[in-house]
């Protein structure tokens, strides 16, 4: 796979956005999802595609547009898609989480999805969020700002490559879930990582399709990178380049250079890469997984860096080198270097004070099976939890039933603290503190608190980071730091000047992360950690934020076709 970057089109698009007002616009598109045959690492497989795309279709957009998305499943199982990082102001019955916001999209039937853009701009993304669909269901989400000349907060670059981390199994990735749901062990490891869908030529099978970006000397692009991956945080690095790191999660961030990218699940990257190199050699754009704890895929995903007019193209390439794979500080060292730009022209609005302080501890854990025959450590079943409560997926749509007033759906109990203090950054902690309480309970905000979130990490198990996402809003990331979060110290450390504006933040391994948000975002909106496994395993809650008074601050209504359970 190779990009051949033609300029005349792109300068006439420009020119046209130049002459042409700027208009909030409406895009439609079809998604069509079905099972299509694809072949990697020597072997056949039929995977849930839309469209037939692998990575599925990459959306351009401009800030404040509006997306309707007809969405028609032709495969086998159920479906819903999500768009990860869109607010969807008052309208969360397209966000797309099953049995949170809406019943799955079934075999045969179609859901007419409304995607509503507020303030993101940079790099989004949009993936199924239904069972582990979303290993092959995925694709970028481009949200241009309003001026497309002058409205980056950065020279205009050459040229924009979507740049989208996945991975492969061989196996049915649907089996590999119900193997290991079944087990209460751990998944298998997938059999390599993908740089734009292809393993890269470290692979067997793979060289010929390796993706390649050509490049021409002295020009500088913008990468637009999106990390698809079920279950490892990345590292990612250029041989021989250092990038300018200018965007996450949909938002700008003050430059800053550096040498390796370090990339969550559900997280977005926006880098600029200035082609400075020798031209007359080629070079690898390879990724590997940062492992904390557990087995994973110890293998390397490359992409190729062409310069154009480069003859060579027989010369050995180099693998750069990386962080240790389990190098926790090289991980969230580069997630505390993210800074918002807070200029006149890209203003913050962090909550000051937090109305609301809720003390999250993000643990793995464990469930006794009869005589010990679970896969999990002595023989239980692995679990996850927030503050102790392993999420008990109902089979009615948590957004229907606080709509129509269902009862029995949901409890509204979630607690602000989990049930008992204890060190739990604790090389050993006692097995009696492993298992949790299973529940279906929400936390309820008043519209427009400010709210303050500590996830507390814990080694219940085995400590792991955890990249927390929250669906419906961004949040400030005002702080983070390693050991049991001290209330009464850390947030007088609190950056409250010019803290990155999220959506996924990676809570580092005995460690904790602080975010505030404004809960001025009306519906029902699901927080979960992004490893796939940590998700079946129960690391989930939900958030009803409460209708404002003004008619403009109250949750719309459901579309017609709204998917029935």
């Amino acid at each position: 796979m190779k990009i051949a970057i033609i300029m005349l089109p792109f300068l006439l698009i420009i020119l046209l956005c130049v002459m042409i007002p700027s208009h909030a616009m409406t895009h439609h598109h079809n998604f069509v999802v079905a099972e299509t045959p694809y072949n990697r690492l020597c072997s056949n497989k039929s995977i849930l595609t839309v469209n037939g795309q692998f990575p599925g279709p990459t959306i351009y957009v401009t800030e404040g547009d509006t997306i309707a998305i007809v969405v028609t499943n032709m495969a086998t199982e159920n479906i819903t898609i999500h768009w990860h990082g869109v607010k969807q102001p008052r309208y969360p019955w397209s966000d797309g989480p099953e049995y949170i916001t809406q019943c799955p999209i079934r075999p045969g039937s179609t859901f007419r999805q409304k995607i509503v853009l507020s303030d993101e701009v940079g790099t989004l993304w949009w993936h199924a969020h239904s069972d582990w669909s979303r290993a092959t269901v995925h694709g970028a989400l481009i949200v241009y700002p309003r001026n497309k000349t002058s409205g980056y907060p950065f020279p205009l670059p050459h040229a924009q490559i979507p740049i989208i981390l996945g991975e492969w199994w061989k196996s049915d990735v649907q089996a590999v879930l119900n193997e290991f749901v079944q087990s209460g062990g751990d998944p298998n490891i997938s059999d390599a990582f993908l740089i734009n869908s292809q393993p890269g030529d470290l692979y067997p099978c793979s060289t010929q399709d390796t993706f390649k970006l050509t490049v021409d000397y002295g020009k500088t692009y913008l990468l637009r990178m999106v990390n698809a991956v079920m279950n490892n945080i990345m590292f990612v690095r250029i041989d021989n380049h250092n990038v300018t790191i200018v965007g996450t999660d949909g938002a700008y961030t003050k430059p800053f250079t550096t040498n390796y990218i370090a990339i969550s699940p559900g997280q977005t990257i926006d880098f600029l890469l200035e082609a400075n190199q020798n031209p007359s050699r080629n070079y690898y754009m390879a990724a590997r997984a940062y492992a904390a704890a557990g087995s994973f895929d110890n293998t390397t995903t490359t992409a190729i860096i062409e310069y154009n007019g480069n003859n060579n193209r027989t010369a050995p390439l180099t693998i750069p080198s990386f962080p240790d794979f389990n190098d926790t500080r090289a991980s969230a060292n580069f997630t505390g270097r993210l800074r918002s730009l807070a200029d006149k022209n890209h203003p913050i609005d962090v909550p000051l004070n937090a109305t609301t302080v809720l003390f999250l501890t993000l643990s793995i854990n464990v469930s006794p099976c009869p005589n010990d025959t679970c896969s999990g450590p002595f023989g239980n079943r692995l679990l996850a939890s927030i503050n102790n409560i392993t999420f008990q997926q109902p089979r009615v749509a948590i957004l229907e039933a606080y709509y129509n007033m269902i009862r029995g759906v949901y409890g509204d109990d979630f607690p602000s603290r989990p049930p008992l203090t204890f060190n739990y950054t604790a090389d050993v902690i006692p097995r009696d503190l492993w298992v949790p309480e299973n529940g279906t309970e929400v936390r309820v905000l008043e519209y427009n608190s400010t709210v303050e979130i500590v996830f507390q990490g814990t080694n219940t198990v085995s400590g792991i980071d955890h990249p927390m996402h929250l669906h419906g809003h961004s949040f400030y990331v005002v702080g983070w730091g390693f050991g049991n979060f001290d209330k009464d110290v850390d947030p007088q450390n609190y950056n409250l000047v010019d803290p990155p504006l999220q959506n996924t933040i990676a809570v580092p391994r005995s460690g904790w992360s602080a975010i505030r948000f404004k809960a001025n975002n009306p519906g029902v909106w699901l927080m979960h950690c992004h490893l796939e496994r940590h998700i079946s395993w129960g690391m989930e809650m939900v958030f009803i934020t409460k209708n404002g008074k003004s008619q403009d601050s109250k949750m719309l209504p459901p579309p017609s076709d709204f998917p029935r359970c």
